[in-house]
């Protein structure tokens, strides 16, 4: 399976970087492609170093002004003109969608596809691997937006939140049919 995995690339706290060493350990273990950002650095770097130590592959996609940062050594990297392509790009690629912790960036990587699944555009499983409750008020916001009707599908058609890397994965796999 190729999980697409959106996250930060800020060097973040153990308690951030230990569960996402976790998940990429699972992925690679799991024969899985980590398609992300592309980035050698922070919390990517993290997933990425953990994905290739396990024996799973590295998709990259990068954008031009990044570029620099960009993992050497990854199985595939390609490099869109910008950020609207990148997800564009990282979307195709991917069998499946994580968000572990991030910034606006990962929130908007995440509203993107949540919104092409609300439309019927994709069909591809979105997990939220909310590590310490990060997303527990985007989570609590989301329940607002079923709750009031701004959502046509029920939120679990949407979206999983996972409290636990192995959980993500769990799901990942029993939603592609992976034994």
């Amino acid at each position: 399976m190729r999980i697409c995995v959106f996250l930060s690339a800020a060097d973040l706290d153990e308690r951030y970087t230990r569960p996402a060493r976790e998940f990429a350990k699972l992925i690679g273990k799991g024969g899985h492609t980590l398609v992300w950002g592309g980035s050698d650095v922070g919390l990517m770097k993290v997933v990425a170093d953990g994905v290739q130590e396990a024996g799973g592959r590295l998709l990259g996609v990068s954008v031009d002004f990044l570029a620099a940062k960009a993992r050497h050594g990854a199985d595939e990297m390609v490099v869109a003109r910008d950020l609207a392509e990148r997800k564009k790009l990282l979307l195709e690629n991917a069998d499946a969608v994580v968000v572990m912790v991030g910034g606006t960036g990962t929130l908007d990587e995440a509203t993107e596809i949540l919104e092409l699944k609300k439309h019927g555009h994709t069909d591809k499983p979105v997990v939220l691997l909310n590590t310490e409750g990060f997303y527990d008020g985007l989570k609590e916001q989301f329940r607002r937006m079923e709750d009031e009707g701004f959502l046509p599908r029920p939120l679990t058609d949407l979206v999983f939140f996972a409290e636990e890397p192995v959980g993500a994965l769990a799901y990942l796999e029993e939603s592609q049919g992976v034994e």
